[in-house]
């Protein structure tokens, strides 16, 4: 198995947002540090959901400061976007990091609807793009003289500068909530990005992944190199004991969670129909034994977490990008990490 360090840090405090960004780039160098294997960047704006908002920005000063860790976007919000300035930009990050980025997108959900209206659009119309701002970003990667005429972008240049350090391009991952749009990657052959609700629902969507791409006729050695490049989100946080864990981040989460949803409350449009987001798992839902059909994350002493991470593994889970979402403290997450490091990940690498 990989391991994934996802940035995602929480801090709606905004006189610390210098010292919190700085925060963050320890950290990054911390996980390279202890041999983790990427590191991913989430895109938020307007409340401190993610104190850095800029993903493409921090990324690149991220890039500066490690050598040998992947870096990957989970997501770039892409209809927040134009696509030829994320080539540009995504190009010159690639070199940067000398062909260290894998570049996830999504739909976003409308959970901060709020997000899109700040950026002068919607969900909806975001929604519509993406398929077709997918399909310009590759080309605007790939090819010169392009000109392309779509529903929604109409452009024609003679080609991106600088090109990717990675060829043909870097490489392309969708995040996919519900079955229909897993389905659609996998026909296409094309990676996701996963969050799954319990164990066993994630080794559910890893296997509907597989099927669906055997079937649209991929060989054996092609859906392997695909499931080798799906990632799974989880919250994570260890410390020496179960309780000790859970009382640092779950009453941490919930209460960032309440936070957020009072900000959606004001800002989301109120003729939207607004998914709602399903509020974090309580420490009464949490048996003495990981449960595989229960949304957990994997919060607990180290020997609680290696118990999930098994059960994981043995599901088909390949690759797992973990947070803590910056709600502890910097000390407990370091020790955190450094848990993960020494308990955890010698019994499930090589």
């Amino acid at each position: 198995m990989r391991f994934g360090h996802f940035l995602y840090p929480m801090k709606f405090d905004d006189t610390r947002d210098q010292q919190e960004i700085q925060a963050c780039l320890d950290e990054a160098q911390l996980v390279e540090e202890l041999g983790m294997d990427a590191i991913w960047f989430a895109e938020h704006y307007f409340t401190g959901e993610c104190v850095y908002g800029d993903p493409l920005v921090f990324a690149s000063a991220v890039a500066i400061r490690t050598r040998r860790i992947l870096l990957g976007f989970g997501i770039l919000e892409l209809p927040l976007h134009n696509p030829v300035r994320v080539a540009t930009q995504t190009a010159l990050l690639d070199n940067l990091s000398k062909g260290r980025l894998i570049v996830g997108t999504g739909r976003g959900s409308n959970y901060n609807a709020y997000e899109y209206v700040g950026f002068g659009t919607t969900t909806d119309l975001g929604v519509a793009q993406l398929d077709e701002a997918e399909e310009l970003l590759i080309k605007a990667w790939t090819e010169d003289n392009v000109k392309f005429e779509g529903e929604f972008f109409n452009v024609s240049f003679p080609s991106v500068r600088p090109r990717p350090y990675q060829k043909p391009h870097p490489p392309l991952a969708r995040a996919c909530t519900g079955d229909a749009s897993l389905v659609e990657m996998a026909k296409i052959g094309r990676p996701v990005l996963i969050r799954g609700a319990s164990c066993n629902a994630t080794g559910e969507k890893i296997e509907l992944y597989r099927d669906t791409m055997s079937g649209a006729g991929f060989s054996e050695e092609e859906v392997e190199k695909n499931l080798d490049q799906i990632w799974v989100w989880r919250e994570m946080h260890i410390a020496e004991t179960d309780d000790e864990a859970m009382g640092d981040f779950l009453p941490a989460h919930i209460q960032a969670y309440e936070y957020l949803e009072e900000v959606r409350a004001e800002w989301n449009p109120p003729e939207m129909e607004i998914s709602m987001q399903r509020p974090p798992l309580g420490q009464s839902g949490y048996g003495e034994s990981p449960d595989p059909d229960a949304s957990e994350s994997l919060i607990g002493g180290y020997k609680r977490v290696a118990e999930q991470v098994a059960s994981m593994r043995d599901v088909g889970v390949r690759n797992l990008m973990l947070t803590n979402r910056g709600l502890v403290s910097q000390e407990k997450a370091n020790k955190s990490l450094k848990l993960l490091n020494e308990k955890i990940m010698p019994s499930f690498q090589g």
